[in-house]
């Protein structure tokens, strides 16, 4: 029922207000991408209302889109309407999850990721990687790889041994960036191997069951919570940050971190 009101809200819109009207997919898309963030905020925040109501406006997207492209010309190929969305998405958890509505058998979390992998292979995808978008931010990429590299069968066997590699990135790391030497380094060589940590630091992360991404969002926002103190306090007492030494700055930095 409320799906139902949902779209022919949508039917409205799209007839009669002159914004509405003028959307593309190409004009939502960047607000799409912007709503998805404030979904993970809200989540990050474990703030439930405002997940709802991300949620609600994330659903208006997907929408929106199948209403777009329900308007294309008749009998197009590429033509089709929320049902067609919903009932694809249907079909699709129906043969990926063959140990559910077929004969395999998979006990594990493991194995139901590494019968997608393969499933998702026989529908066409050249490679397991294949699935990974291009746009994802690069920590988030980094996750997505190794996991998808996982259900492949292509990955450590204990954490210890994906510890040691983080050790081994960060002595090569160092010894293209030494900072307790004066020496120039070369530029590209020291990213080159700034991003083999990072990615090893992921990999370690997977192993242990932390988010890097959720962990990395976590801190950023403590980290904002804890300078803005810094900042109302300085503004109490008549001051600006750049008036202050770091050891004045540290006072109230230190008093943040009690509370944050």
């Amino acid at each position: 029922m409320a799906f139902d009101r949902l779209l022919t809200i949508m039917d409205e819109l799209r007839e009669q207000c002159p914004w509405d009207r003028k959307q593309t997919m190409d004009t939502l898309r960047h607000l799409t991408i912007e709503e998805t963030y404030e979904l993970s905020d809200a989540i990050l925040e474990k703030d439930l209302p405002e997940i709802r109501k991300e949620l609600g406006d994330i659903q208006l997207h997907l929408v929106f889109y199948a209403k777009i492209a329900s308007e294309s010309g008749a009998g197009s190929p590429d033509r089709f309407d929320m049902a067609d969305v919903l009932n694809s998405v249907c079909d699709k958890l129906i043969s990926r999850h063959p140990h559910i509505y077929g004969n395999v058998v998979a006990d594990t979390e493991e194995q139901v990721k590494a019968n997608w992998e393969q499933l998702k292979l026989k529908e066409g995808n050249k490679s397991v990687l294949g699935g990974v978008p291009g746009s994802l931010p690069a920590l988030v990429k980094a996750m997505r790889i190794q996991e998808k590299a996982r259900g492949a069968g292509f990955d450590w066997d204990e954490k210890q041994q994906v510890w040691e590699k983080v050790e081994e990135e960060m002595q090569e790391f160092k010894a293209e960036f030494n900072a307790e030497a004066n020496e120039t380094i070369n530029p590209e060589r020291a990213e080159g191997e700034f991003g083999d940590l990072l990615f090893s630091l992921v990999n370690y992360a997977r192993f242990i069951d932390i988010n890097p991404e959720t962990a990395l969002e976590r801190t950023n926002k403590k980290f904002i919570k804890r300078f803005q103190y810094l900042e109302e306090q300085a503004r109490a007492n008549g001051k600006s940050l750049n008036e202050m030494t770091l050891a004045e700055m540290d006072v109230y930095w230190n008093e943040a971190k009690k509370d944050v």
